[in-house]
């Protein structure tokens, strides 16, 4: 339909104003404008987002609280606490990855005499899982577990 089809067919013509925004949220004129936004303006909560995941092993059960990287995949681990289930928690995680596979490295923040770190790897499944084993003091694979991604 022409444009003047449509002006005699409604009475008016239609027209579509496009407003853009830029990652802080302020209205610019132009699409290139809105992505054209440099990373040193973008705060670092935009850079980093939260996931719960429990882990079970036998009668034991960790709450894990991770914040990773979503603009990252496989997803870089940038901190997080596992807060219950173990002993001296809470552990402070220091870094590992979530994707195909999750890596969790974590140091004992709290009091006790347990190990000062934990490492937890596994291999994702589905439902939303990942199976994989964890160690104490630099060991991965002491005890078998299963790893749910609440998110």
């Amino acid at each position: 339909m022409t444009t003047q089809a449509r002006k005699q067919k409604g009475g008016q013509s239609r027209t579509s104003e496009h407003r853009f925004h830029n990652p802080q949220g302020a209205e610019v004129k132009t699409r290139d404008e809105a992505f054209a936004a440099p990373m040193a303006e973008v705060s670092a909560e935009a850079l980093s987002t939260e996931c719960k995941l429990t882990l079970h092993a036998g009668a034991v059960t960790f709450a894990i609280e991770v914040k990773y990287n979503p603009n990252t995949y496989p997803h870089v681990v940038t901190g997080g606490q596992i807060t219950s289930g173990i002993c001296g928690a809470p552990w402070d995680i220091t870094g590992g990855a979530i994707g195909e596979t999750i890596r969790l490295d974590a140091k004992r923040a709290g009091q006790g005499s347990c190990a000062n770190t934990i490492t937890i790897v596994g291999e994702y499944q589905n439902p939303p899982a990942y199976r994989g084993t964890y160690g104490f003091d630099g060991a991965t694979s002491s005890f078998k577990h299963t790893t749910r991604y609440e998110c």
